[in-house]
């Protein structure tokens, strides 16, 4: 018997505005362990959401993460990626990337949703469903401190550590 895929979920109706409280999370890793923001009070919490494992743009966006790992941590900040991608998948590309950081799974999109980046895309002329590439940095009360909307990925980690220092 086919297998049928799911429905695809409307387009997200609005990202989560600056100064909001961040949308709780609970999500599975690619080592099996559930985050939630919640856990991670009294740090800054760097949520990006990308497309897919293993990809060129996403694999540059991760290894900027990684690189600065230290930095990150230095900051008190931890770094969660967020993608439509199974725990397998997400442990494949963690592994063959030395990924030091969680990539939460989120098949069923509900974190996506609500953090407003299930958008219509198009290439090629071709209009599609998917994760538009955004950066939330959630400040160590709970609250949105900064969004990157489309984001560029190289350098983005510098990006990011920049801004961390500038509301620090």
């Amino acid at each position: 018997m086919a297998k049928t895929k799911p429905p695809v979920p409307p387009a997200s109706k609005a990202f989560v505005e600056v100064g909001d409280a961040a949308p709780e999370l609970a999500a599975m890793d690619q080592a099996g362990k559930t985050h939630s923001v919640k856990e991670y009070r009294g740090k800054w919490v760097v949520l990006y959401f990308y497309p897919k494992d293993d990809t060129p743009g996403c694999t540059t966006e991760a290894c900027g993460f990684r690189d600065g790992h230290k930095a990150f941590a230095k900051a008190n900040a931890v770094v969660l990626g967020v993608s439509p991608d199974d725990e397998k998948a997400h442990k494949k590309f963690a592994d063959k990337f030395s990924l030091p950081f969680p990539l939460l799974a989120d098949a069923e999109k509900r974190i996506i949703q609500a953090y407003g980046v299930w958008r219509e895309k198009s290439m090629y002329g071709r209009k599609y469903m998917g994760v538009e590439r955004t950066t939330y940095l959630i400040d160590p009360k709970g609250k949105v401190a900064h969004r990157w909307e489309k984001v560029k990925v190289t350098d983005h980690d510098a990006e990011v550590l920049k801004k961390i220092a500038e509301l620090s």
